[in-house]
């Protein structure tokens, strides 16, 4: 290891520095993600537009998203993934430029559907699957777990303080009577901006640990079974999770308990700094129960809470039981990662990574719409309850089909 590497406590040991890159990256992207998914709905009822609106672009941003981590897991075995990278941060600059010029409802629905607008408060974009892949060749396996919950405690983290930087316009509004739509554009411009540095960031990565020596990235092979068959669980997962995604439940404070945009970036704070925390936890429970178990365990007690928050008669209690689902509901992220990145050849995890990740974006892409209808009909909570339902029946699927399939570095139990 070099002396660079041995500097950065924070990764596990006999990580490459490159690691460092990627994770910073996720950083600047978290940032931007945090703000935009509250500021989205946000800018829209300033422009306004209603619920219905609001959820088929939501909609547009999910459905864009996974056709194009779709078309890369196609093309990720012919094209450098760093070159993929560098690409889809020039689309990320671009995307915020154009929020930034745009009020209409149809350029703002062309440019979600095309751009990299991230809704929600997780990773659902393309960058997402090619920096796991590279970040799967920067450590070993009995680290990669460790490194992959420090990947998505920066993504937690960062975003939840992007998520109280969504706050920004209306303190501008406040102290310096600056035009809310403008100063939200100006939050747009600096979405494009991070772009920008991301674009540096992927240009700085080592020919090393895009091409990980000898083995070249590869189409689905022997692992096709196992990757469509998690990818199946995975959509149905995505679909729970586009009805309660961060933009729709922000829209569903906004609209039942009549929140303002500081508020609202004060409780997405919190709530990711609990998911943040929580990764912490994620690897050394996947070492002492196994990674299917550790993505389960902790999935069903916050789909539980998240039922109960509409259930719930006032703000305090409903809050009590959205951070209860926040302590845990991230957990299975790092978990879930690793593991797909265990159970396939190294040649096939790029595209093993994109194919998974595609529910995320297409299996969700109709869900906002339709939670943006049912918000329409009542401020009750319709699609967090049916999140919730669903995600409990994915939890004991995803169970029921995988737990006795290990990853090599996890020992089967003793007798």
């Amino acid at each position: 290891m070099t002396q660079a590497s041995r500097r950065v406590t924070f990764l596990p040991p006999n990580t490459r520095t490159d690691a460092r890159r990627l994770l910073l990256a996720r950083g600047l992207r978290a940032f931007g993600d945090g703000f935009v998914s509250l500021l989205l709905p946000y800018y829209l009822t300033l422009l306004g537009y209603g619920t219905v609106e609001i959820g088929l672009l939501v909609t547009a941003t999910l459905l864009g998203s996974g056709a194009l981590t779709l078309w890369v897991g196609f093309i990720a075995h012919r094209i450098r993934q760093r070159a993929l990278l560098i690409a889809a941060a020039l689309l990320m600059a671009l995307t915020g430029v154009a929020f930034a010029l745009s009020t209409g409802f149809w350029p703002l629905l062309i440019v979600a559907t095309v751009g990299t607008i991230n809704p929600s408060n997780g990773d659902a974009s393309v960058f997402g699957p090619l920096e796991q892949s590279l970040l799967t060749r920067t450590v070993d396996a009995v680290h990669r777990t460790a490194l992959f919950a420090r990947y998505s405690l920066v993504g937690a983290f960062v975003g939840a303080v992007g998520a109280q930087s969504a706050a920004a316009p209306a303190l501008l509004e406040t102290d310096f009577a600056i035009n809310p739509v403008v100063a939200v554009q100006c939050m747009f411009a600096l979405y494009g901006a991070l772009g920008v540095a991301c674009f540096f960031l992927y240009r700085g990565l080592q020919p090393a640990t895009d091409a990980s020596g000898e083995i070249a990235a590869a189409p689905l092979g022997q692992s096709r079974k196992t990757v469509y068959t998690l990818a199946a669980l995975f959509s149905l997962d995505s679909f729970a999770g586009g009805l309660a995604v961060q933009s729709l439940l922000a829209l569903w404070l906004f609209e039942r308990f009549e929140l303002s945009i500081v508020v609202a970036s004060t409780i997405f704070f919190w709530t990711g700094v609990l998911s943040a925390l929580s990764q912490l936890a994620a690897a050394p429970l996947a070492r002492r129960i196994g990674l299917i178990r550790t993505m389960v365990f902790t999935h069903l007690p916050a789909n539980v809470f998240l039922i109960l928050v509409p259930l719930m008669p006032n703000l305090t209690l409903a809050l009590i039981f959205l951070m209860l689902r926040s302590a845990l509901s991230q957990m299975d992220v790092p978990a879930r990662s690793s593991y797909v990145m265990a159970v396939v050849t190294p040649s096939e995890r790029a595209a093993a990574a994109s194919l998974t990740a595609v529910p995320r974006s297409v299996a969700s892409a109709a869900s906002p719409a339709i939670a943006g209808w049912l918000l329409s009909l009542s401020t009750f909570g319709w699609p967090l309850v049916i999140c919730g339902g669903l995600k409990i029946f994915y939890d004991l699927l995803l169970l029921n089909r995988f737990r006795h399939v290990r990853p090599p570095e996890e020992k089967p139990p003793s007798p």
